[in-house]
Parts: C-alpha cells; structure tokens; sequence
C-alpha cells in the first residue's frame, strides 16, 4: 500500500512539518507501505519526491527543489529533487494520506476537503472536526454547549472593532477582568497572541491579532497549569495520561516557544487520579462534540484548587518523536511506529464505513 505522505506548508510551522515528515519516515513500517514524500513548499506548490523503501538519514532531504525528475539526496549538504504536481495528481487506489500539516490550509478543514472530493482515506479529523478545532470562536461555542467548563471569553470582529471601539471594550471590560489573553480565531502555534495588562495594552493585542484574522477571542486570564491529554480513535476513544507544560517564564508566544524553546514536558504530570478521569472525560466529551476521528491533543488549565478549564482541542498536534502528543502515548504503553500504523488503520477504517453508507440517490 502506498502512503502519501504530506508536509510542509505556506504556515509558521513548514520546519516542524518537515521534521515531523522525518519522524515518521524513520518509524513506518516498510513492509506494509511505500511511502511517497509530498512537500508544500512555501508558496504553496506541491513537489512530489522519489518514493522511498526505507528510511532517509537526514530530515533536510526531506525538503525538495523542483527538477524534472525525482532524486533523493544520500549524503548531507547535497539536495533532494521532486517532480511539481498538482494536488489531484496523488489520487491513487490502495492508498491513504498522512498530512502533518499545521496552520491555515493544513489543519482548518481546507486540505481535508480536497482529500475528500479524491475519495481517499486520510489521517486524522475530518472537514467538520479540522475546521471547528481551528477556530477558536467555534470551538469555544461548541464546548460550550456540551457543558465543557471554559474560562470566560469574548469574541470581537474586526468589522464591530473599526466601527465601535468604545462597545468593544464595555463586552471586554464588563466581562472579564486584566490581565487578558487576545488571540486570532485561526490561528496556532501561538502566532498573534499577547497578553493585556490594561487597555492600552488590549487596543494593541487586539490590532495584532487582526493582522491574522478579522475574528479574534480575548480571554480571561488564569493563573494555572497547562496540562494536555492525547486522543485516539474514532467512535471508541482512548486517552492518554496527561502531560504538563512546564513553562519557565509566564507567557510564551510564537518565538519562546519554538525559537527559544522555553517549555519543558513533564510526564506524567503530578495530579490526583480523580482529577486525572475528569481531565480524560472532558477530552472525550470535547473531542466527539466536535466530530474527531483518528487523533487529536486537549489542552486544559488546572489552577491551585484544581478547577479545570478546557482551552481547546488540536486536531494535528505536534507528532515529531520528542513533541508532546506521541510521547503521552509512549508513556501510556504505545510506542511511535505502532501509533503511526494505528493511525493508518483509523483512517482506512474511517473511509471504508464512509463508503458502505447508503447512497440515497
């Protein structure tokens, strides 16, 4: 069987994309799939590269330069060339996806569609769970709904924000009290968020973060623990046990947490088994509210009293073999290449009940 393996990307995270790509070519079984590279470049072409048996040295050669013919670089500083295609060139029998796309186009929806309209069988959430896991306003509104406790929120739209600012901050400032958190509805990786102290420092969050989306979310701050639970399945859940953000400053936006790197994964983390079962109970509750299927992360805040508040749901989180989803698996008892082969195996099983739906017309 072959997989098509997708990575890269116009989003802030093309690198980790591509690192992830490796981790995966480094731990797939190759005597199940041929595993065939799919490099988004960042201006959004699509580069297919010479299918591989067996797994690439290094993860740059993993990041492909067009040429007319595809070649796979075998020694360090050399490069890798890949054949430009369009995306509905990889439709193919006895196939299945695997995206490790983040961001816009990647992990909204988008690129999930087009697989759909290919008929093929993919890795991770659908359309419906992509899209709503994405966008924050949705989400939070889904979760809502569902009885998921949240911390108080406001969402603002840049149309209300330029015709009204003085409305915007009586909803913010009626609502919520500083310091507040503002953040771009479709947005991860912690790209346009910042945290506000008064509202001098909240008119300019709120302009920042409409530099990426014109609907945007302030959220009350809290002070708690970052606490996250991995998701597997389709209609049967399983959960992880839960692993902490242990953030060595207050805040950290995109640069301190990829840059800087000024987090550090502590697993398992150190909290009472009742609180452990709630935690796992909101994550499968939050998790099919918004129609997941194969994997996704859930982050929670948990404060000193141990009052826990669902912040949201990544349907493709971080998979490199040191992020934090396959490593609250490994702990569990799931090591990376079985976690890859079983996220294959959701995806055909997925597609194959798809297909055995009755057809009305």
């Amino acid at each position: 069987m072959k997989v098509f393996l997708i990575y890269g990307g116009k989003s802030a995270e093309h690198d980790v994309s591509i690192l992830t790509a490796h981790s995966i070519v480094k731990e797939i079984y190759y005597e199940y799939y041929d595993v065939i590279p799919i490099y988004i470049t960042r201006k959004g072409d699509w580069i297919q590269g010479e299918t591989l048996y067996a797994p690439v040295e290094h993860s740059e050669f993993l990041r492909l330069a067009e040429n007319a013919e595809a070649s796979m670089a075998t020694e360090e500083g050399n490069l890798s060339y890949g054949v430009k295609i369009t995306p509905a060139a990889i439709q193919s029998e006895d196939a299945v996806i695997f995206p490790v796309l983040h961001g816009p186009n990647g992990e909204d929806g988008t690129v999930q569609g087009l697989f759909e309209v290919l008929d093929m069988p993919y890795v991770g959430c659908g359309v419906l769970a992509s899209a709503a896991g994405m966008d924050k306003i949705t989400s939070k509104q889904l979760f809502q709904q569902a009885g998921l406790p949240q911390v108080p929120y406001v969402p603002v739209f840049k149309f209300d924000w330029n015709n009204d600012q003085e409305k915007i901050f009586m909803r913010c400032e009626g609502s919520l009290i500083y310091p507040m958190y503002v953040k771009p509805a479709n947005m991860g990786s912690s790209v346009g968020i910042s945290k506000a102290s008064n509202r001098d420092e909240l008119i300019e969050a709120i302009n920042k973060a409409l530099l990426y989306d014109h609907r945007i979310v302030v959220e009350q701050g809290v002070e708690a623990r970052e606490i996250e639970i991995a998701i597997l399945g389709n209609s049967d859940v399983h959960t992880s046990v839960p692993g902490e953000i242990v953030k060595k400053i207050d805040f950290y936006d995109y640069e301190e947490k990829y840059i800087n790197n000024a987090v550090d994964l502590q697993i398992p983390a150190e909290l009472p088994e009742e609180l452990v079962a709630k935690l796992q109970n909101y994550a499968s509750k939050a998790f099919r509210i918004i129609d997941g299927t194969g994997l996704s992360r859930c982050d929670f805040f948990v404060t000193s009293n141990n009052e826990i508040y669902l912040n949201e749901v990544n349907t493709l989180p971080g998979f490199t073999k040191f992020s934090m989803y396959p490593l609250l698996w490994e702990y569990t008892g799931l090591k990376y290449s079985d976690l890859v082969e079983e996220l294959i195996q959701l995806a055909l099983k997925r597609h194959s009940e798809k297909i055995n739906y009755v057809d009305v017309d």
